[in-house]
């Protein structure tokens, strides 16, 4: 049976590009050239028929796991590796963080703990604006907008989603860490209290005098696609990487289980985060 392994838009179809629309009919070419139909072809991928259309329509984005089990399906000539790599990337997304950005899209679960930043869901523009402030090398002003306004337009995960389950622990060390002064962090405060309020959304701090961590590893994102699929994403300095194999994911798993008994109860957050606020 057919599993869509989650290549598939955030909020509907992504913006077509050329060379998306170029790739998939290399596919198609390929495919049509093997003798395989959209559903026997999605079989050996991984995919429905219909994902396997959106792609080679270029209205999906193909991933690097599918270009490998293509190749394997297609005659691993190596064609569609070299193809692949000339895909333009949407704008306003790290390249590597794309994959990631479409199963949020459709997750019915979405888990992230932070130790270094205020997690891009829950980032005020003012926010936004201090750490691309930052960037080393500098950023121009078109690239900061750019970005800017893809960070702020993938916060409507939170607005138009209200039956998923959202999950944030940050670390009590990244929200003292006042990141383009006074006025930026209040802000930020006032909009973590607010953004976290429906019932869908839980936000837990991890204290600083908490003798026992669980994700001392390092920052990581977890979620649950419609179909029970269930995904990881790790990210460091400029990289990311998307993790599928359900061993790992499960380690993950546990670990964040672990941490959210450990970081401080909801109620109990919202109140640090407003003592915090005070003393300002």
């Amino acid at each position: 049976m057919a599993h869509d392994m989650g290549w598939s838009a955030q909020g509907g179809e992504p913006e077509s590009s050329d060379s998306m629309k170029t790739f998939g009919g290399f596919v198609q070419g390929l495919r049509e050239h093997a003798g395989l139909s959209r559903e026997e072809f999605g079989a050996r991928v991984h995919l429905s028929k219909h994902s396997v259309a959106s792609i080679e329509l270029g209205r999906r984005l193909a991933d690097e796991r599918f270009v490998e089990l293509a190749e394997g399906a297609l005659g691993d000539t190596g064609a569609l590796r070299r193809a692949f790599r000339f895909m333009a990337r949407q704008p306003g997304f790290a390249a590597w963080f794309k994959a990631w950005a479409r199963l949020e899209g459709e997750a019915v679960a979405l888990d992230t703990y932070e130790c270094r930043l205020v997690p891009g869901l829950l980032q005020t523009p003012g926010y936004v604006r201090a750490l691309y402030d930052n960037e080393i090398p500098p950023l121009s002003d078109e690239q900061m907008e750019t970005q800017l306004v893809a960070r702020i337009d993938r916060q409507r995960l939170l607005r138009d989603r209200p039956n998923t389950s959202f999950s944030f622990i940050l670390d009590e060390a990244v929200l003292r860490r006042r990141i383009g002064g006074t006025e930026v962090t209040r802000e930020l405060y006032d909009h973590i209290r607010d953004v976290t309020r429906p019932r869908n959304i839980t936000f837990q701090i991890m204290p600083l005098e908490c003798t026992h961590h669980a994700c001392l590893a390092g920052p990581v994102q977890l979620l649950v696609t419609p179909d029970g699929h269930r995904f990881a994403y790790c990210e460091g300095q400029e990289n990311g990487r998307l993790i599928a194999d359900a061993k790992e994911v499960i380690r993950f798993q546990q670990r964040y289980v672990t941490l959210r008994s450990q970081a401080l109860s909801p109620e109990d957050s919202v109140g640090l985060l407003e003592r915090m606020r005070g003393a300002l």
